[in-house]
């Protein structure tokens, strides 16, 4: 059936629209079509054929994609555009943005998206509902989120990775609310190719030296030391280090996967000696209301030890992140290695710093050095 191809195109029938699909013979994909909920056979019009709503498509392709049949359903855009809001009663008007962002809230949680990206994706939809209210619009369309885009972001100089997020976070609320999100064609641009900011080993020692409150210290050497990000090392427990096999276990990371990265011996003497004066609990770091540590706050911290220093890099705490994986590779660990102790899906992510590691280019020499001065 993989060879197939199924045309959605619009017809109506007393004034009520329809979805009909349209396809060469083929009993294999005729009776699987047939098997889709919601999906009879015309006599009149001769063709299997559902009732319209953006909610009857998205369950046709996603039937249809099940069995790598392929499906084209542009000629259905200029309906799908004229498409309201669905007359549901539980989703709140726009006019009570408070309201919608508590229940798009507990969609995103239903769903298992992260806190960080709910807190994200709320932020972006408060900012988007808005808009529409400023704008007098009552229904999302492709022109408004194309004008919330101009006026919010590009007008604002605002970064593509900025923009990206808030398309992400438009798309998903369009999905909360039932719009097919396919028919307002919302495309995210592509995202700039920037290589990371990488500090040298004696940058990142100088950091560490000037950091001379321990949990403090603590925190900025577990960061380089194992690869971490912020919010791994902020979510990590006393438990999630185990000591004997010198190795972290982060749970629940990014894309939900846990992994093991190292525990560095240096780090080891580090955190016992933190342990024994702090003794936190549950988190390894914790705040003074004795609930996590903020990323805030650790930013502050980098930000004070870095302006002791002489390095004149844009240092963030992602920079310790992205040192370790260049330090490693210019020692010779290998790049498979490398993408399992930072928890990448791709090794195309670990590639990136194929670039930015020296390592390649010290066997390099410029054409000016083979001239006698």
């Amino acid at each position: 059936m993989h060879t197939a191809t199924v045309f959605l195109r619009p017809f109506y029938y007393k004034n009520k629209p329809f979805i009909g699909l349209y396809f060469k013979d083929d009993f294999s994909v005729t009776r699987y079509i047939e098997s889709i909920e919601g999906v009879r056979w015309s006599h009149t019009f001769k063709c299997y054929f559902a009732v319209f709503s953006p909610r009857s498509l998205n369950t046709i392709k996603y039937q249809l994609n099940l069995k790598n049949i392929s499906v084209n359903s542009k000629a259905l855009m200029p309906l799908l555009f004229e498409q309201q809001l669905p007359a549901d009663e539980n989703i709140p008007k726009t006019d009570n943005p408070i309201a919608v962002l508590e229940q798009f809230k507990r969609w995103l949680q239903q769903h298992r998206y992260s806190p960080n990206t709910i807190h994200t994706y709320a932020e972006v939809v408060g900012f988007f509902l808005q808009y529409m209210q400023k704008t007098q619009q009552d229904l999302p369309s492709k022109r408004l989120v194309e004008q919330f885009n101009y006026d919010f972001i590009y007008a604002k100089n605002r970064s593509i990775s900025y923009q990206n997020q808030c398309i992400n976070g438009i798309k998903k609320y369009l999905e909360f609310l039932g719009i097919a999100v396919d028919a307002l064609q919302i495309e995210r641009p592509r995202k700039e190719r920037k290589l990371p900011e990488v500090l040298t080993k004696e940058e990142v020692l100088s950091i560490l030296k000037n950091t001379s409150n321990l949990k403090h210290k603590t925190l900025l050497t577990l960061l380089y030391a194992s690869g971490l990000r912020i919010g791994e090392a902020l979510t990590l427990t006393v438990k999630d280090l185990d000591f004997k096999r010198h190795l972290i276990h982060v749970k629940q990371a990014k894309g939900r996967k846990d992994r093991y990265t190292l525990l560095a011996a240096n780090s080891e003497i580090l955190i016992k000696k933190y342990l024994d004066a702090y003794q936190p609990q549950p988190y390894l770091f914790t705040g003074q209301d004795g609930g996590m540590y903020s990323a805030g706050s650790a930013r502050r911290v980098l930000y004070r030890a870095v302006a002791k220093t002489t390095i004149r890099k844009k240092v963030t705490l992602h920079t310790l992140r992205h040192s370790f994986a260049t330090h490693l590779l210019e020692s010779g660990t290998d790049l498979r290695y490398i993408q399992e102790l930072l928890g990448h899906s791709s090794p195309k992510t670990t590639m990136i710093y194929t670039h930015v590691s020296t390592l390649n280019y010290k066997t390099i020499k410029s054409p000016l050095d083979a001239f006698e001065f």
